[in-house]
């Protein structure tokens, strides 16, 4: 399971968080800025990592499929 976040400008994506990398990687010249900006908050980012266990693991067993 992997957790994504995405920052997002005018339906351009700037950066993203994947809890797989544990970090952010950015897309534009800012979201690059951003990305470094953002990787260098390491409690920024144990709370990103822990959203995964918030949203992702606590929704494993759950069927969303229509009946």
């Amino acid at each position: 399971i992997e957790y994504i976040r995405s920052e997002y400008y005018n339906k351009v994506e700037l950066a993203r968080f994947s809890s797989s990398l544990g970090k952010f990687v950015g897309f534009t010249q800012y979201g690059l800025k951003q990305a470094d900006y953002w990787n260098n908050n390491a409690a920024y980012l144990a709370g990103l990592k822990a959203d995964k266990e918030r949203y992702c693991l606590t929704n494993v067993g759950n069927d969303h499929r229509n009946a």
